[in-house]
């Protein structure tokens, strides 16, 4: 029996499109809500990577992600008229008022499987950021251009991960192929082109989804061949709803390890 999400109770994310700033607002959200989720995700990885080395890289790969969704949470605050800060964001929403997709708000696996995901939501990042340079919304913009050199190197990371565990021993390259058949249910929500994504694009503020799915599958699918792996394609379940605020079950649990203290000290400062 497959696994269904498990939606939390609470308040949705609006089923109507808003349009002008609060259209850009609701975009951008949603890739600050990726970003940010999957910083979380990245640090439960110090003192837990294979090597000390790789502590660092996962914690830095974490860092790169925070700084993005930092920037773009303070923007929409301005965007949506609230004056909210990134704080704000990132601390006191509720799981339904998250944005983000699936695949980034999955429980910490094995190794193999991190890296799998790594490079999928990495390829998917560059991609993006580089269709971003075109947009019209200029923070949006400025945020994109200046992390695409941290998700090249994210992009990066992973390929050599990848390609070591796939070529490696016979354990290693069977791991490895299950983990990219493990996170191939929660990959087709990058590309739907959900009510929100659709407008901001035809508004010129934000990139089609659907549009990035060709050149993410080549990059994803040299490193695969380059590691002696085989790329899966048929999966009985998909995740979806993500962008409107329906989520896993992982994701209850990981708000509330991040936002215990906030929420525990309302108003406090450090």
């Amino acid at each position: 029996m497959t696994q269904q999400p498990v939606p939390s109770p609470g308040r949705a994310v609006d089923d109507a499109v808003p349009t002008g700033d609060r259209l850009a607002a609701a975009y951008v959200l949603g890739i600050a809500d990726d970003a940010m989720v999957y910083a979380q995700r990245l640090g439960e990885w110090l003192t837990n990577a294979p090597q000390i080395e790789e502590d660092m890289a996962l914690a830095n790969v974490s860092l790169d992600l925070l700084g993005q969704a930092r920037g773009l949470y303070a923007h929409v605050g301005e965007l949506d008229g609230s004056g909210r800060s990134e704080d704000d964001f990132a601390m006191l929403r509720d799981e339904r008022q998250w944005r983000n997709v699936h695949l980034v708000e999955q429980e910490r696996q094995d190794f193999g499987f991190e890296m799998a995901r790594l490079l999928w939501f990495s390829a998917y990042q560059v991609e993006l950021y580089a269709a971003a340079a075109g947009s019209s919304d200029e923070t949006f913009r400025a945020v994109a251009e200046k992390a695409t050199k941290e998700v090249a190197y994210h992009q990066d990371h992973a390929h050599q991960w990848v390609v070591r565990l796939g070529d490696g021993t016979e354990e290693s390259h069977r791991r490895m192929q299950a983990a990219l058949e493990a996170v191939l249910p929660y990959l087709a929500e990058l590309f739907d082109d959900d009510p929100v994504s659709a407008a901001a694009a035809e508004a010129g503020v934000g990139v089609l989804p659907s549009s990035l799915h060709d050149a993410v599958l080549a990059r994803v699918a040299a490193v695969v061949d380059d590691a002696t792996l085989t790329l899966p394609n048929d999966s009985r379940w998909r995740a979806r709803g993500g962008r409107q605020g329906v989520h896993s079950a992982p994701m209850g649990y990981l708000l509330a390890e991040m936002q215990h203290v906030a929420r525990s000290h309302p108003g406090a400062t450090w």
